[in-house]
């Protein structure tokens, strides 16, 4: 698949309105992403068409995030197995991002990410979506307070909050 970008980001944009936003039953009537509306809506998310995680990502550590909440680098997943990617991020992770107070999560369509029955996954594409650490324990302890993960499975909590501080 030849990614484009205009394409790429009305698609994530799609999937930001339609599912990021939207209150749903199974998550407590939450939304998946209590902070995706703000960040769409003050446009403080870039996204970007990636040619290789650990490069992408190192490049942004040493460049900072700037005056965006979220970076969002997309790529073919049929040239990124899960494993590869996974790894990249990973790596990057140790080496480049935590340390200056950056996180990188994964989105594959290979790997499901299931909550309460529910897939959170994008699915058309390997997404890289990288936020502050510190901002993203701040609004994670905000929305904890008000019981956003109460209803979310713990083995699901505790990988979700590797590398980062656990608000509940």
């Amino acid at each position: 698949m030849v990614l484009n970008i205009d394409t790429v980001r009305a698609d994530i944009e799609a999937w930001m309105i339609n599912f990021l936003e939207v209150p749903h039953p199974a998550l407590g009537g939450w939304s998946p992403c209590p902070y995706a509306r703000a960040a769409r809506i003050k446009r403080s998310y870039s996204v970007f068409l990636g040619s290789d995680p650990y490069y992408d990502l190192k490049h942004l550590g040493q460049h900072g995030m700037g005056n965006r909440e979220v970076v969002i680098y997309a790529y073919d997943p049929a040239e990124w197995s899960h494993e590869q990617f996974s790894a990249s991020i990973a790596q990057a992770n140790q080496e480049c991002l935590l340390h200056r107070d950056i996180l990188a999560l994964e989105d594959h369509p290979a790997d499901p990410e299931i909550v309460n029955g529910v897939c959170m996954n994008q699915g058309t594409y390997a997404l890289i979506l990288v936020q502050s650490l510190s901002d993203l324990n701040a609004k994670a302890r905000q929305v904890a307070n008000k019981g956003f993960y109460h209803s979310w499975p713990e083995e699901y909590l505790q990988a979700l909050f590797q590398h980062r501080e656990d608000p509940r």
